[in-house]
Formats: structure tokens, C-alpha cells, sequence
């Protein structure tokens, strides 16, 4: 049932912070170092890479203290990041994973799990305006934990005010629902923030009055319900059912309410599953002025 998902406590341990050491993954590291904070949890930071040919020439003679200048920029870089970005965490960790980013954060994090993943992404340049970057699709299509993309669109975080007060939840109506509305309510707490939970119907689906009708009944009991009993007083969720394409209606509502956070809960059968990056999540992310938590069952 939902409310017995959605009411159940989550409390992320680690929050995982994917850097590329970008302008882009700075921002996306600020919200990272924000989410630890909030949560109390770990900050681990980390940079996935592939030797070059002459690092790895360097590399192979095989002296074990041999490490070639590439390993060592990078081992500066990641503890200029950690610097930059761990204060307030409970604690600090830096890795640096050595192979694809596509498939070694993934499989990071799903050690780490119930961790988030946050990481940055740009648009590539005018032709690829309205796309992510390839390694964020890669990693997106491989995660199994929650992951928070920082898209192209959202303004350089402040980081001497908190940034999340209003979280837009974007929901089905299916039992799996429940899954991503933890992960909404989780943060709603952690920052006190207004939750909004929409839900979009596809224009065949509302044919006659009666459909419509039952949706927004079904819809209602879904929006009560994702409030945990011991949160009452705290969350006072507003729920909205707006008929007409997911993509807009959603976007809409971002910058409608100004939302800081989107939350997209992403079954794999669904019209938001992440088939091209061209559509779906994929295109909101990109076009969304705020981060987009993606919950994938």
C-alpha cells in the first residue's frame, strides 16, 4: 500500500557526489555538501577517470610508489574538492575510481545504498541544447539509488541561504509511487519545505467526466497518503491533476511555483522512462531551472 511506503522514515547515510571538477559539478557539489548537511550523513566525493596512454606507460613499470602525473592532478583535484565542499559534513571521503564514470558510480553507490547521487550536467553547446551530457545518461541509465542531476538550466547555488523550499513531487498513480515519495518527503523534512505532488493525465485517458472523476478521488487518497502520520503537523502537501503532456505540464509547474526540487518518480514502463535524451526525464532535466531527483523502479 502507499501510506505504509510513503509513511515509512528514510534517512540517507551517504550522499555520493560525482565531480567531473566542472563549473557544472560545482554547482552540483554545493547542493551535495547542502544534502549533507541536512541529513547528517557522509559526504563521499568522487572522480571516476581512465589513464592515458603515458600514464599508463608511467604507471606499468611497476614500482609500487610509481604514480603517474595525471593520478596526481587528479588526487589534488579531488582534495581541492573536498576542501571546497565538505565543511559541515559529518565526515569527508574522497575516492577516485579508476575506469568508465558510467559504470563505476553506479556501482559505487549501489554499495552505499540508501545513498543519493548528485552530480552535474551541461547542454552541448547550440546543437545539443536541450540534451545532457553523455556521461550523465550513462550513469542516470545505470543508477538503482536516487539521483539528484543538477541540469544546465539551474542558477549558481548560494550557498549562504538554503535553496530548497519548495519540492515539486510528479506522480502516478500506481503503488510504485510510493518508492520516489519517500525519497520527496525525506528531503521535504530535512530542508522544511512545502511539498506539491502533481499528477498529469494523458488527454485519451479522461474521455468522459466519470474518469475524470474517479482520477482526482484516487488522486486525493494518494496525496493524504503520502504524508507520514508523524509528520502531520509539518507537511501539508497540495496536490494538483492537470490533463495535457507530462513534459510541459511538469516544467510548467516548476516555474510556476518555483519549485527548488523536482521529483520524478520513473517506472520503467512509463512515458518518462529514460529512452533517449531527447525525451522523457532526460529532456526535463535538461530544461528544468531546478535540480531532478529520479527514482527509477
Amino acid at each position: 500500500m502507499l501510506a505504509a511506503d510513503a509513511s515509512q522514515k528514510l534517512t540517507p547515510n551517504t550522499v555520493l557526489f560525482a565531480t567531473d571538477f566542472s563549473s557544472a559539478s560545482a554547482n552540483a557539489g554545493r547542493y551535495a555538501s547542502l544534502l549533507a548537511r541536512q541529513f547528517d550523513a557522509s559526504l563521499l566525493i568522487c572522480h571516476a577517470f581512465e589513464l592515458t596512454q603515458p600514464a599508463l606507460e608511467v604507471e606499468a613499470e611497476g614500482r609500487p610508489a610509481m604514480k603517474s602525473e595525471q593520478r596526481r592532478e587528479l588526487e589534488r583535484a579531488l582534495q581541492d574538492a573536498v576542501e571546497q565542499f565538505g565543511g559541515g559534513a559529518r565526515c569527508v571521503v574522497p575516492r577516485l575510481l579508476e575506469g568508465d564514470p558510467r559504470e563505476k558510480v553506479p556501482d559505487l553507490a549501489q554499495e552505499l545504498a540508501p545513498s543519493f547521487i548528485v552530480l552535474g550536467t551541461q547542454g552541448r553547446g547550440r546543437i545539443g541544447r536541450g540534451l545532457i551530457g553523455s556521461v550523465a545518461e550513462g550513469i542516470l541509465r545505470r543508477a538503482t539509488v536516487p539521483t539528484i542531476t543538477v541540469g544546465p538550466q539551474v542558477p549558481d547555488f548560494d550557498p549562504a541561504a538554503s535553496p530548497i523550499h519548495r519540492v515539486l513531487y510528479a506522480t502516478g498513480l500506481s503503488p510504485e509511487a510510493a518508492h520516489a515519495a519517500r525519497h520527496a518527503i525525506a528531503v521535504v523534512q530535512a530542508s522544511r519545505a512545502r511539498l506539491h505532488v502533481l499528477h498529469v493525465i494523458h488527454p485519451e485517458d479522461v474521455e468522459d467526466e466519470n474518469r475524470m472523476r474517479e482520477i482526482r478521488s484516487r488522486f486525493a487518497a494518494i496525496v493524504a497518503d503520502v504524508t507520514p502520520r508523524h509528520a502531520e503537523s509539518l507537511l501539508n502537501p497540495e496536490g494538483f491533476v492537470e490533463v495535457g503532456s507530462a513534459h510541459w505540464q511538469i516544467l510548467h509547474h516548476v516555474r510556476e511555483f518555483s519549485a527548488d526540487l523536482l521529483v520524478l518518480g520513473v517506472r520503467k514502463t512509463s512515458h518518462l522512462w529514460l529512452e533517449s535524451r531527447r525525451s522523457g526525464a532526460f529532456q526535463i532535466i535538461a530544461e528544468a531551472p531546478c535540480p531532478v531527483m529520479t527514482v527509477v523502479r
